[in-house]
């Protein structure tokens, strides 16, 4: 069981409470600070002093004075009015995380909910009773509303959940599941609930931790093309990164190193030529400023998931409710954005890597395009053109969505960060680079089989066997849609993986 204590949750963490749907429970300690910020707010409901969100409207609504009276009602209408998404439902895994996350936020004691509502949150999610939120919608500023207000819905018996595998209207499915909702919400309850970051952080951050698997099958790839195209191992010598000092870079070199180790595929400077294109003699240099990449966006993102990011926020020892901007998601829209950038060169390069495997003119004596019969066979001819077709569209999805804002609420919410945006961006480019690298896969053990060299590195050969168990050598056209999936599959097969590093895990 994963214990929430709102500082010290990881990402990996987050992807076992998302996809591998551990259980989770909340430290003794966090609930005690969870009633005593709860009592704050019931003194501050009780009193005449306009406190955001707990007796005003919200927004541009801010100076409209709410009667003591209508403060239940307050919090539901919010979420009723501002579940407004649109688009397709995110991934289960995703609104796990997203509840996850927004757990781990309120139990800090700066929100004021009441410890049954946090926990009824959490026997949701616990019993995989998990709402159905719409992926468009927020801005990334005053949190992400609309996406967190379909999450929150359930909590009172609105919207929709899906149990099981089948949707249902919310009170269906708690009826299923044997749940019940909250008889209704208390003041400052609801405007808890939505005002924060929890939305683009999962998104985004179920991405960064895909993404770090995708570079490791990404350094697979191009060790299976060094071979495929007898490349020069001196540019990956670790003296020659050691002196550029970039951490990923080195990390890059000692792995390829190691998957290449034993193999009589590759060659030494002058053995053939003197040097290999920048696809493969700068491969580490690319490669390892995208992990470089990877590991500060994964500073930023931990740093939010263990994050306040309410409004107000409530300061219990000091009786005080500061109405700031910890909702604002900035730091994650500019990480999100340059994650999509980071993924977008590892299919950049690749994509280059398959054309010098397929063009006669640059793969040092393979047929063209690995056909047996060129000319009244293509080949893979076409694979290069579907890689260079996604790297172009990530070219496009690469442009960051952190730089506009459009003002909203009559201009009280003037800059958002559009960070839900960067997050779903950055999702669109990892599945194209994922295919990019699955094709890069498929020709290399295509072009390895047309070398006629079966001596391998001791990592790549585990890689080479475990792919031609599933997809055959080529001698002629066939359909090659069919494969090209099963080489994407196989990426995400933990099965896979585990069959090729073994004892190589870093």
């Amino acid at each position: 069981m994963i214990v929430l204590d709102g500082a010290s949750l990881t990402l990996e963490q987050l992807k076992r409470i998302a996809i591998d749907q551990e259980e989770v429970s909340i430290h003794p300690d966090n609930l005690i600070l969870v009633e005593q910020a709860r009592q704050l707010v019931k003194e501050m409901a009780n009193g005449d002093e306009p406190i955001y969100g707990v007796n005003t409207g919200f927004g541009h609504l801010s100076s409209v004075k709410i009667d003591k009276r209508e403060l239940s009602e307050l919090q539901a209408n919010l979420l009723m009015s501002h579940a407004c998404g649109v688009g397709e439902p995110l991934p289960k895994s995703t609104v796990r995380a997203m509840m996850a996350l927004r757990i781990n936020a309120l139990i800090q004691g700066y929100s004021g909910l009441r410890v049954e509502t946090i926990l009824k949150l959490l026997t949701y999610l616990n019993h995989d009773v998990i709402p159905i939120v719409y992926e468009k919608g927020s801005l990334g500023a005053s949190g992400d509303l609309a996406l967190l207000s379909h999450m929150s819905l359930p909590l009172i018996g609105l919207g929709e959940v899906e149990y099981k595998g089948i949707r249902y209207a919310a009170k269906e499915g708690l009826d299923q599941a044997g749940l019940c909702p909250l008889d209704g919400l208390k003041a400052k309850e609801g405007l808890s609930l939505i005002n924060g970051t929890q939305a683009m952080t999962a998104i985004g951050g179920l991405v960064l931790e895909e993404a770090y698997h995708l570079l490791k099958m990404t350094n697979l790839a191009l060790s299976l093309t060094m071979e495929a195209l007898n490349g020069i191992v001196d540019a990956f010598d670790p003296r020659v990164h050691a002196i550029r000092k970039q951490t990923g870079q080195i990390k890059v070199a000692q792995d390829v190193l190691r998957y290449l180790e034993g193999s009589y595929a590759t060659t030494h400077q002058n053995d053939i030529r003197v040097q290999d294109a920048y696809s493969l003699r700068c491969a580490p240099q690319v490669h390892g400023a995208t992990r470089d990449a990877l590991d500060h966006i994964k500073l930023i993102v931990e740093r939010e998931m263990n994050a306040v990011t309410d409004n107000p926020i409530l300061f219990v020892h000091e009786k005080q409710a500061i109405s700031a901007g910890n909702f604002h998601g900035q730091p994650l829209a500019l990480g999100f954005d340059y994650l999509g950038i980071a993924l977008s060169e590892l299919a950049n390069i690749s994509e280059r890597r398959i054309e010098r495997m397929v063009n006669p003119h640059l793969s040092g004596g393979l047929p063209p395009f690995l056909a047996t019969y060129s000319g009244l066979h293509s080949g893979l001819m076409i694979v290069q053109y579907t890689a260079a077709s996604l790297v172009s569209e990530n070219k496009v999805f690469a442009h960051p969505a952190s730089v506009d804002s459009i003002p909203s609420s009559a201009n009280q919410e003037d800059h958002v960060s559009m960070g839900s945006i960067s997050a779903r961006k950055a999702k669109m480019i990892l599945e194209n680079v994922r295919k990019v690298i699955a094709m890069e896969m498929f020709v290399a053990c295509q072009a390895i089989d047309m070398r006629g060299e079966k001596r391998l590195g001791h990592v790549t050969q585990r890689a080479y066997d475990a792919i031609r168990s599933h997809i055959p050598t080529l001698d002629q056209d066939v359909v090659l849609y069919p494969y090209l999936h099963d080489m994407e599959r196989l990426l995400t097969d933990p099965s896979f993986k585990n069959m090729i590093f073994k004892e190589d895990e870093a």
